[in-house]
């Protein structure tokens, strides 16, 4: 079995995969099972494109919340909470606090990419 060798580490959104999975399937022609399984997944779960997502990475980014790593704003970008409670679920899962203020930012931030149904 080959054992690949890790580059470069970084979380990614999954807007972003998406993006790259694109771009892998134009590469070599097809993707394999669990790849198609994956991009399958993702466009039903994955509501902005991968230019929306660098633009909402970049002003969340912006803030200059304290503590806020680029986990988080990938995992806040993957789930678009759009009220304080979602948010709050969300980052509960890190060792992070992060006042109300800056809380109702990112939710503000956040209200502004997603799609009103």
């Amino acid at each position: 079995m080959a054992k690949p060798l890790i580059v470069d580490e970084s979380p990614m959104n999954m807007a972003q995969v998406k993006d790259e999975l694109v771009r892998i399937r134009k590469r070599d022609k097809g993707l394999n099972f669990r790849a198609t399984r994956t991009e399958e997944y993702l466009k039903e779960m994955v509501s902005l494109d991968g230019k929306k997502a660098e633009e909402l990475y970049s002003k969340l980014e912006g803030l200059n919340v304290p503590r806020l790593r680029d986990v988080h704003i990938h995992k806040i970008i993957d789930i678009l909470p759009t009220n304080l409670e979602n948010l709050k679920v969300v980052l509960q899962g890190y060792t992070l606090t992060v006042n109300n203020e800056n809380l109702k930012k990112i939710v503000n931030v956040v209200n502004g990419y997603v799609e009103k149904k």
